[in-house]
């Protein structure tokens, strides 16, 4: 039977691979967007994971399209990079308040419906570069290691009624946003990357269907490293 999903942050890369994949499976996928155009083959739904507001009427609208979301996929994240000493209040605080307190909203929002139906999926993208640490991202580390503490103790408050929160942390995966990592940082990446190359985007997302599939119905607060062996030992 085709389930409610929503992925956000889902326009493009990683999110719009895995909205696509869960589409593919027969799921009826709503992608959250916060500016441009959603993709026209798939359902887009306005939401600005920093704004309580967007996310509810996100929440309400998919309801009211395809009903109450049972797998949702927080995928939306900012990065602000810069070295510690120059690092600004803003910076921080606009990456902690995309990257965590967007997922808390979001997740917060999905959680009463499917404790209502005793039964639901939550996938968290986190990072395996975020567990391991990175020059200039002290902002964007905080952010996803504390993702993992997020998860396992959700894990332990939604378990009864039969809905698993787990985490996916991609390594370098060809994306936009690694696009701009300079030649030497991409070489020092994949020195530390066992298979030597970066991942692609379809790889992410079959880690995140599997983990929102029914085969996965007895895993919950784990973490996996979608990294070719950079995150190995998360």
């Amino acid at each position: 039977m085709p389930r409610s999903v929503f992925v956000t942050g889902a326009t493009r890369g990683i999110g719009l691979a895995v909205a696509r994949a869960l589409a593919a499976d027969g799921d009826h996928v709503a992608v959250g967007y916060r500016s441009g155009e959603p993709p026209e083959d798939l359902f887009g739904v306005p939401c600005e994971v920093t704004d309580q507001s967007s996310v509810d009427a996100a929440f309400e609208r998919i309801a009211a399209e395809q009903g109450p979301v049972e797998v949702l996929v927080a995928n939306a994240g900012i990065t602000r990079d810069t070295l510690l000493l120059r690092m600004d209040d803003k910076a921080f605080d606009e990456v902690l308040d995309t990257n965590l307190r967007g997922v808390f909203r979001t997740v917060r929002a999905a959680a009463s419906g499917m404790l209502a139906a005793r039964r639901g999926r939550i996938v968290l993208l986190s990072s395996a570069l975020g567990f391991l640490g990175s020059p200039g991202q002290t902002n964007y580390a905080a952010t996803k290691t504390a993702l993992l503490g997020f998860a396992r103790s959700l894990a332990w408050e939604l378990g009864s009624r039969q809905i698993t929160v787990n985490v996916v942390a991609p390594g370098i995966i060809d994306t936009d946003m690694t696009q701009a990592l300079s030649e030497r940082r991409m070489a020092d990446t994949m020195r530390m990357t066992p298979l030597g190359r970066p991942g692609t985007v379809d790889e992410v997302a079959a880690a995140v269907r599997f983990l929102a599939s029914e085969q996965a119905s007895y895993i919950t607060g784990a973490v996996l490293p979608v990294g070719g062996g950079i995150g190995m030992g998360l």
